[in-house]
């Protein structure tokens, strides 16, 4: 199979407050064979905040992402759902609505760049089942993750973002189980696995928020999971680093992993829990690792 190189955008979180998710996306395409080229001049993609108050903004600031990407002839890969659903919708906009491209080419003339549509933008969990393969992906595994018990959450951008360009169902996915699948592990169903995290709210109305994102937490842990494994770090980020907040308001005891996709499918190629950041998370993984044989 020839070598698969993509142009990546590694987006805001994953630089910042999820740095693991960076380092093991990093660790897991060096372990597959996959060469990542980041995309070092890119912007925010705004997280569907610009889109409420400038659409064109929205659409201009991420036609600007896309070029970088089409500079390269290479097709961009995110990480994160929320990344994902943006500047993939903003791609399907601009790649079927004529008007509106002319309109962002005008400004983005000023820089001298323009957008073409050549490429398409592309989720890691996508990646990995349609480039890479599932089949290939098991051939891979070292330590197969047998026993442990996934729950899945998508976050809502992943889903629904795009009208255009979808490769999962959005209201009955399967993407991620079948990843779980792969690594040996058991996947774990819930209503709450395609809802949104609350993540939206938690600047302005932290109590709803926390108690969205409790609700999933509890239902996962009623249905017998041993972690949530989710491809969005904002989802991560109201998840696990405010689940301890989120505990307190719901009133109960939560105290359970959230692992990036990245660490899952590295944890299953034999990645050390040091090289996919699993000390980082505010819930503690040590359950979860002495599980599959780690500790």
């Amino acid at each position: 199979m020839k070598g698969l190189k993509y142009a990546y955008y590694p987006g805001c979180v994953a630089k910042g407050a999820c740095r693991e998710l960076h380092a093991s996306t990093m660790a897991i395409a060096a372990a597959l064979g996959i060469e990542l080229v980041e995309l070092d001049q890119g912007s925010c993609c705004g997280a569907g905040t610009f889109r409420e108050s400038d659409p064109l903004l929205e659409d201009t600031i991420n036609a600007r992402n896309i070029t970088l990407a089409e500079a390269m002839r290479l097709p961009l890969l995110t990480q994160c759902s929320t990344c994902q659903g943006v500047i993939g919708r903003v791609n399907d906009t601009l790649q079927t609505n004529a008007d509106r491209r002319q309109q962002v080419n005008q400004i983005l003339a000023a820089q001298g760049i323009q957008y073409q549509g050549t490429i398409e933008v592309l989720h890691l969990l996508w990646v990995i089942i349609r480039d890479y393969g599932l089949d290939r992906l098991a051939t891979k595994i070292t330590r197969p993750l047998t026993g442990l018990k996934c729950a899945a959450f998508y976050g809502c951008y992943l889903l629904r973002g795009q009208q255009g360009q979808r490769f999962d169902d959005p209201y009955q996915p399967e993407s991620l189980e079948q990843v779980f699948r792969a690594v040996g592990a058991t996947p774990i169903y819930y209503d709450g696995r395609i809802q949104c995290c609350g993540f939206p709210l938690s600047s302005y109305d932290t109590q709803t928020s926390f108690r969205m994102a409790g609700k999933h937490l509890a239902e996962a842990i009623e249905r017998g999971a041993d972690c949530l494994v989710t491809p969005c770090p904002l989802c991560h980020l109201n998840l696990d680093s405010r689940q301890p907040e989120v505990a307190a308001v719901v009133r109960r005891k939560l105290d359970i992993p959230v692992l990036h996709l990245p660490q899952l499918i590295g944890l299953a190629l034999g990645i050390s829990p040091g090289s996919l950041g699993l000390s980082r998370h505010v819930v503690s993984t040590d359950r979860l690792l002495r599980k599959i044989g780690i500790y």
